[in-house]
């Protein structure tokens, strides 16, 4: 038993890992599509194609990434590890995150309420105020019901 309790809390994560907000971003964005219980497939792509155009990724650079981020958001035991390094980012890379999150929130054309939750507070914890949030969840909640009428 002690050898365990010398494990878990002689385990280091790599410094780069932790301040890599791309990794945090990527794991927030996995917890987010999996906090209403399931992974849709459509919130599969949405997670890979925001990543991919936001870091200018390539397909292999994205699933590797993906892969990293769940190991992550498994380990996670609060958003804080995800959201500390977030902070010191440009407001405009703030606000294209919350940006990224509602998109994945309507990938499944459905909005849990657990989904909505989590915008709330990534939002408030990375500094993103309740009006560009809200602004931020109608403009992609208009832009995906746009492209249901569309097909």
């Amino acid at each position: 038993m002690f050898e365990a309790l010398t494990r878990l809390f002689g385990k280091t994560e790599n410094t780069a890992d932790r301040n890599d907000p791309k990794l945090s971003v990527a794991a927030l964005l996995v917890h987010l599509a999996a906090v209403d219980g399931s992974m849709k497939d459509e919130e599969r792509r949405v997670i890979r194609g925001a990543l991919m155009d936001h870091y200018d990724l390539d397909e292999q650079s994205v699933e590797r990434l993906i892969k990293q981020a769940a190991l992550r958001d498994a380990e996670a035991v609060d958003f804080y590890h995800f959201t500390s390094g977030i902070t010191q980012l440009p407001m405009e890379d703030r606000i294209e995150i919350i940006r990224m999150m509602w998109t994945v929130v309507f990938a499944d054309k459905e909005n849990h309420e657990l989904e909505d939750n989590m915008v709330w507070r990534i939002a408030e914890l990375i500094g993103v105020s309740s009006r560009d949030r809200t602004v931020l969840r109608n403009q992609v909640r208009g832009k995906k019901s746009a492209e249901a009428e569309d097909q």
